[in-house]
């Protein structure tokens, strides 16, 4: 009879358990602030994003600013450098791309063509554009951090209106 209890208990007790950690996590996200959310952010960003997939590229910086720009700055080994910028108070959604072996995409989307293009020190030209989505390459990411992700986005957004 105990035996039969046994496996019920831990059921109970894993379930109750998920649901405090849950609970805590979610009270945990709740009182962040912006300067936790801007430094978790760029955490994110930096250990995800995966440089990798352009072979070229001598040094990248990926980065969300205090005053809620993501910034990002690929310099390849001839010397050109490419630069992307946003303010998240323009963001409107993210998409996670599968890809193949350990590499994936996630493309951050704006409003309207809200995202900066810039090019220097390229052979064929200088060149100066917009976009409405940035397609950032990064390692296989859990979906609970892609939500978290997302819910810090919402939230500076929310605070750059």
């Amino acid at each position: 009879m105990l035996t039969s209890l046994l496996p019920k208990t831990k059921k109970a007790l894993l379930i109750v358990l998920l649901l405090a950690t849950t609970a805590f996590l979610y009270s945990f996200a709740t009182f962040m602030g912006e300067q936790e959310w801007v430094s978790w952010g760029n955490k994110f960003l930096t250990e995800s994003y995966d440089p990798s997939v352009e072979p070229k590229l001598k040094k990248y910086e990926i980065m969300l600013t205090p005053d809620h720009f993501i910034r990002l700055r690929k310099t390849y080994q001839q010397g050109k450098q490419e630069y992307y910028s946003f303010n998240v108070k323009r963001f409107t959604g993210l998409d996670y791309l599968p890809g193949t072996g350990q590499t994936d995409t996630l493309q951050v989307h704006t409003q309207t063509d809200d995202i900066i293009i810039q090019t220097y020190d390229d052979p064929k030209g200088d060149v100066d554009s917009m976009a409405t989505t940035l397609s950032i390459p990064v390692k296989k990411i859990a979906s609970s951090r892609l939500d978290s992700l997302k819910q810090a986005f919402l939230f500076l957004k929310a605070k750059g209106l």
